[in-house]
């Protein structure tokens, strides 16, 4: 049976010389298929170039307030452009955007605070949120964001150059955000790539979670996505 499904798209956020904005994507019953931030062409372009001094990490970042009408269960998107990119050295210093897609409210983010590498509150110790071949790096820990796992098989950790990868992150335990990187150089490639996401045996939240991730161009409406793709539900 058909339903319709009515979603209120967001205003678009300024981004470079363009825009940035979150998209859903439903099935005919309303579940969501895929999540995903659409940026125009012009917005790879007009970028900043130097660190931001208001933020310690020095990225720029964007807050992409999410559609109405659905939801698949994350609370928050930001988009992080990295001009300089960030540790570790030789790996991700190259421009690059992080894309965080929160489950965990935006206040509860805020209050994401670290004391160094040492503090309990980088670790997990449930392996079922942690997945293959990820390790939880706990010089990853970001105030405001989360500690990071990474994918330790990806090509940038074995001789070849960055160009996407994808992040889980934590906080006291508990799974908080996944993050597609993607570098600025391989978008203006203008790619068409789908990538499975591992996933780990089980989330601390309640949502739809990717089981593959898009870096696409789409010439006909002259526009990027970064698409969070076949969502599965998972109480």
């Amino acid at each position: 049976m058909w339903r319709l499904v009515r979603i209120s798209l967001p205003a678009p956020v300024a981004l470079g010389n363009g825009t940035a904005q979150v998209i859903i994507n439903t099935d005919d019953s309303g579940a969501p298929t895929s999540i995903a931030v659409s940026m125009t062409a012009e917005a790879l372009d007009g970028l900043p170039t130097e660190l931001n001094k208001e933020n310690t990490e020095g990225g720029w970042v964007y807050s992409l307030p999410l559609p109405e009408g659905v939801n698949p269960g994350y609370s928050e998107v930001m988009l992080d452009w990295n001009p300089m990119g960030h540790p570790p050295p030789h790996v991700y210093t190259v421009p690059h955007f992080d894309f965080h897609f929160y489950v965990i409210a935006p206040e509860e983010i805020e209050m994401i605070k670290f004391s160094g590498p040492e503090d309990p509150a980088v670790q997990v110790s449930d392996e079922g949120l942690i997945p293959p071949d990820y390790q939880v790096i706990p010089d990853t820990a970001v105030n405001m964001m989360g500690v990071h796992a990474i994918d330790m098989t990806s090509p940038e950790f074995n001789g070849q150059p960055f160009t996407a990868t994808f992040i889980y992150g934590y906080d006291k335990g508990k799974l908080i955000f996944l993050e597609p990187m993607v570098t600025l150089a391989y978008l203006k490639t203008d790619p068409d790539a789908t990538m499975p996401v591992k996933t780990p045996a089980h989330y601390s939240s309640p949502g739809y979670y990717p089981t593959n991730y898009s870096i696409k161009y789409d010439g006909a409406n002259k526009r990027y996505l970064v698409d969070l793709g076949g969502l599965k539900g998972s109480e």
